[in-house]
Parts: C-alpha cells; structure tokens; sequence
C-alpha cells in the first residue's frame, strides 16, 4: 500500500504549473500530439510556435508515419524546444502504441523496417501487424513503449488494457510494456484512474500526453521530469522516477477533436471504409490476417 501511495502522487490530476517546472529546471513534454503528417490540422511549424509560447517541449506522435517528427527536428533550430522522437503505432488488433526513441537515426532505422513495409493505403489506421508482432519487434530496439488510452476511446478497441479486457490480448502482454498513458486528455478521468491503477499493478512506468489534434491542446498535459537531457527523461519513465500532471478535456472540446480528426480521415474514405470493416470482422472473431 505503500508503494500504491507513492506512485499514485505521481500523478497529479490538475492544471500544470509552469512557474514550479521553469523554477524546477525540469524538462517536461506532451508525449502525444498529432500534426496535419496524420489526422490533424496543425503544421509542425504552429506547434513549435505555441510549444515556445507556453514553454513546453513535445513528442510528435502521428499514425505510423515519422515524418512529422523529422520536420520537428529540421524545424526546431529556431524555436529551441525538448523533442521526443517518437510515434504512435495502430495495431491491427486494436491497441495504439506509443513508441518513443533514445536518437532521430534509431527511429528512422526502426521505422523503416518494421513500420513503413505494413502501412496500409488509409495511412492513419491499423498496419498489418498485431500488437505481440509489434512488440517482438521492439524487443531489441533503444526505446521507452508506452501503451496509448489504455482504456480505448468509447467502445473503440484502441487500448491495450481494452483489449486484455476484452479477451483479444492476454494480460500478461502488458508487462511487456515500459508504461501506460496514466494522463490522456481526451479520456475521462476514471479511464486515467484506471490506466493509472493497472500501471501500478504491472509494475510498469507512468507518461501522459494529451492525444493533441487541435493546436490549443498542445501541453495541457507533460510528462515532467528532472532529467537534463534527451536519455535520462527517457530513463527516468522506465524507472519510475518521473511525473504526470493534467487535466482531461470537457466533453464539447472532445467532440470537436474527434470530428477534426474524422475530417480528416475521410480523405482517405474508401480504403478507411474497408479497413474498417476488416478491423470490425477480426474484432468479432478475434481471427487474426495472414
């Protein structure tokens, strides 16, 4: 119980305090944001721009592509700021993982070879890979795996610990993760409660982002820690050592998110309409594609 106490005030449920991380010297980031390279409207250049403004740094996760974040790094030259390489990766299955790399040449390596071979057509949805293929093939890879919403977003199953509930993905597999989203904005809070608890119960690591698709989003919630650099935030989510700090958005601002990111998406149309129904029919059987 103790430990439970402990870890859980590492993640604090309020509005970040930018005056105590600045006096701090801490680094801090939304580890889960999305540009218009995936299913967002916003240029990398805007949110480096408000990631100045607001003095935070940022992971640019998009939907299996890096390009993104590459941007970022060619970008940030003028603006200063903490990046994370990183990306979100769908699986087949369901889960959305959060995959974030130690150097910009270890992401592109792994992207390259694992990621870019098993895109489909609609470039924002699941790749041809399952969750367990994905995590094999981080097995020997420098990165921190953080599982995005755990919980899913409403009935969706784009959670891994939806997915254990579900009976798609053993409960084991968790522990095959360094953490869990404990902060995500677009979820409601007793989801986070959740995510938070079940991190605890794996004993696995702790990050937050806000799934950010609208510009204003950007850090309204960060993974904080006292790290100097790049290696030791990394290591310190790893090794518990880290801190959560957010608010979840109202439910208005969820709507308009989710319809942002569906115009989106619908550029892709056809091909997303198919492989929803390819997602829709292995979610009924659990009978996985070859």
């Amino acid at each position: 119980m103790v430990m439970q106490s402990s870890e859980t005030s590492r993640v604090r449920f309020e509005k970040p305090d930018m005056d105590w991380i600045r006096e701090s010297n801490m680094l801090c980031a939304d580890m889960h944001y999305h540009t218009n390279c995936s299913d967002s409207y916003t240029s990398v250049k805007s949110a480096l721009e408000l990631a100045k403004k607001r003095d935070v740094g940022l992971a640019i996760t998009d939907h299996n592509l890096i390009n993104g974040s590459l941007k970022a790094r060619e970008l940030n030259k003028d603006y200063g700021r903490f990046i994370v390489p990183g990306i979100e990766i769908s699986a087949w299955d369901g889960p959305h993982i959060l995959v974030y790399f130690y150097s910009y040449d270890e992401m592109i390596e792994y992207w390259t070879k694992n990621v870019k071979p098993y895109i489909h057509p609609s470039l924002w949805l699941a790749i041809d890979k399952g969750t367990e293929w994905i995590l094999d093939s981080l097995e020997d890879v420098n990165c921190v795996i953080s599982g995005a919403h755990p919980l899913g977003y409403l009935a969706s199953v784009k959670g891994v610990q939806k997915a254990i509930n579900r009976g798609i993905l053993e409960a084991d597999i968790a522990k095959r993760f360094d953490a869990y989203e404990v902060i995500c904005s677009g979820m409601f809070r007793s989801e986070n409660i959740k995510a938070r608890d079940h991190a605890i119960e794996y004993g696995i690591g702790f990050t937050g982002g806000t799934d950010g698709h609208l510009l204003h989003e950007l850090g309204h919630v960060l993974t904080v820690s006292e790290a100097t650099d790049l290696d030791g935030f990394l290591d310190d989510i790893v090794k518990h050592r880290n801190t959560v700090v957010g608010l979840e958005k109202q439910i208005p601002m969820k709507t308009i998110m989710g319809l942002a990111s569906l115009s989106r998406i619908s550029m892709h149309l056809p091909s997303s309409m198919i492989r929803k129904l390819q997602l829709i029919r292995y979610h009924g059987t659990h009978n996985y594609p070859e």
